[in-house]
C-alpha cells in the first residue's frame, strides 16, 4: 500500500544558519527556504537595493555536462547559441518543449572543461529526464556537491573583492574560479535582482564558512524568498511555475532576444517550428508589465478585462514593489493591447482595480556590463 505520508521537506547546508539567525522558514518547491529575517522583506529588498544582500539558492540545482559533443547536444535542447559560448562565460538560456513551450529556464556556463546548467529546483527532475533523453552520449552529472549563494547589490563587487580581488575584473555574464579563504567558488557575475552582483557554486561542506565570512561584512545581511520575489518583479524577470510554464513560448514571454539570430535561422530545437512562426507573425499574448492605479496590489491569477467587460489577459506576477513605492506585476495580454497601452481592470476578491499596461522592467538594471 503507498504511503499516505507527505514527503519531508529537504534542507539546504544553511539550515542551521537560518535558524540561527531568525528566519520564518517556508515550504518552497520541496525545500524549507527563508521567506524572511527578523528585519523583514521591505528592508532585505530595500539594503539589495543600495548595499548587499546574500541569498541562499542551494535549492537549485546544479548539473555538469561533460564530453565532446555537449555544446553541440545541448543546442538540439534549447534555442540558445551554446556552441558559441566561450570559456569562462554563460548564458541564459530555455529547454523548450516539442510544443514550443518553456520547459525550464537556465544558466548555462563554459566552465573550460565542461558545460555546468544551474536549474530551477521545483523542474529538476523533468530537466535532468530532458537532459539524459537528449544528450545520451554526454556525460550528464548532478552536482550534489555544490551549492549555490547568490551575493546582490551595489556593494556585492567591494565585498567580494576583498575576499579574492578576481572578482572585481568580472564583467556580467562573465565566470571564473575565486578563491574564498582557500575555499575554491565558481563565480558568474549575474543574479535575479535586477542589481550588479555573483553567484557562486561552493562545495556544500564549505557553503556555511563561506556565507558566514561574507555576512561578516557590514554591508551584507541575509534575504529570503520574499525579497528575491519583489526584486526579481520590479526587475521584470521571470518566474518559472508563474510567468512562464511549457504552454508558454519564449516569443509570447517576451524572452525572443535570447534566440540568436543564427538559431532562429537553423531550427533544429524542440519547438522550432512554432517559435518561427511566432518570431514572423507575432504570438497571440505578450507578457506585459502591469501597474495598479492606487495602492492595492493585484495578485497572480487576477483576470484583466477591457472597458466592455471582456476578459483579454491574466496576471502572473504581483505584488508591493518597495523601491517603485506602489503596487506592481506582470501578466499577458494580446499583442494589440501590449502596444496601445490601455488601462484595464483587475478583478481582485470581487472588486476591481484599474491597471495600467506599461513597459519593463519596473526599475533600471544596473548590472556590471564594462
Amino acid at each position: 500500500m503507498a504511503s499516505t505520508e507527505p514527503a519531508a521537506l529537504r534542507e539546504t547546508p544553511l539550515a542551521d544558519l537560518h535558524r540561527r539567525r531568525g528566519a520564518r522558514l517556508v515550504d518552497f518547491a520541496g525545500w524549507r527556504m527563508p521567506l524572511s529575517y527578523p528585519e523583514g522583506t521591505v528592508a532585505e529588498h530595500e539594503r539589495t537595493r543600495a548595499a548587499a544582500s546574500l541569498f541562499d539558492v542551494a535549492h537549485m540545482g546544479a548539473v555538469t555536462l561533460a564530453g565532446e559533443g555537449a555544446a553541440a547536444g545541448l543546442e538540439r535542447l534549447t534555442p540558445a547559441g551554446i556552441t558559441t559560448l566561450a570559456p569562462e562565460r554563460q548564458r541564459y538560456a530555455l529547454l523548450t518543449t516539442d510544443d514550443g513551450g518553456i520547459l525550464d529556464d537556465v544558466m548555462v556556463a563554459n566552465t573550460g572543461e565542461a558545460l555546468l546548467v544551474v536549474v530551477n529546483a521545483a523542474r529538476r527532475e523533468a530537466d535532468l529526464a530532458r537532459l539524459r533523453e537528449g544528450l545520451p552520449d554526454v556525460e550528464v552529472v548532478t552536482r550534489d556537491d555544490l551549492g549555490l549563494l547568490a551575493l546582490q547589490g551595489p556593494a556585492a563587487e567591494a565585498v567580494l573583492a576583498a575576499v579574492d580581488p578576481r572578482a572585481a575584473t568580472l564583467r556580467f555574464m562573465d565566470a571564473a574560479t575565486l578563491r574564498l579563504d582557500g575555499t575554491e567558488a565558481w563565480a558568474s557575475r549575474s543574479g535575479y535582482t535586477g542589481e550588479d552582483g555573483f553567484e557562486l557554486l561552493v562545495p556544500t561542506d564549505r557553503l556555511e564558512g563561506v556565507a558566514e565570512r561574507l555576512l561578516a561584512d557590514e554591508r551584507v545581511g541575509l534575504a529570503g524568498l520574499g525579497a528575491r520575489d519583489t526584486l526579481r518583479l520590479e526587475a521584470g524577470l521571470c518566474l518559472h511555475g508563474a510567468d512562464l510554464d511549457e504552454t508558454t513560448s519564449p516569443v509570447e514571454a517576451a524572452l525572443a532576444w535570447s534566440i540568436p539570430k543564427r538559431r532562429r535561422a537553423e531550427g533544429g530545437f524542440p519547438g522550432a517550428a512554432r517559435i518561427a512562426a511566432e518570431l514572423d507573425a507575432g504570438p497571440a499574448r505578450l507578457r506585459v508589465g502591469l501597474r495598479p492605479v492606487g495602492r492595492r496590489p493585484v495578485r497572480a491569477g487576477a483576470p484583466l478585462r477591457d472597458t466592455d467587460g471582456v476578459t483579454v489577459g491574466v496576471v502572473t506576477s504581483g505584488g508591493w514593489g518597495p523601491s517603485v513605492g506602489g503596487p506592481v506585476a506582470m501578466g499577458y495580454v494580446p499583442p494589440a493591447l501590449a502596444a496601445s497601452r490601455p488601462t484595464l481592470a483587475a478583478e481582485v476578491r470581487g472588486r476591481e482595480v484599474a491597471v495600467d499596461v506599461v513597459d519593463l522592467p519596473f526599475v533600471t538594471h544596473r548590472y556590471r556590463r564594462s
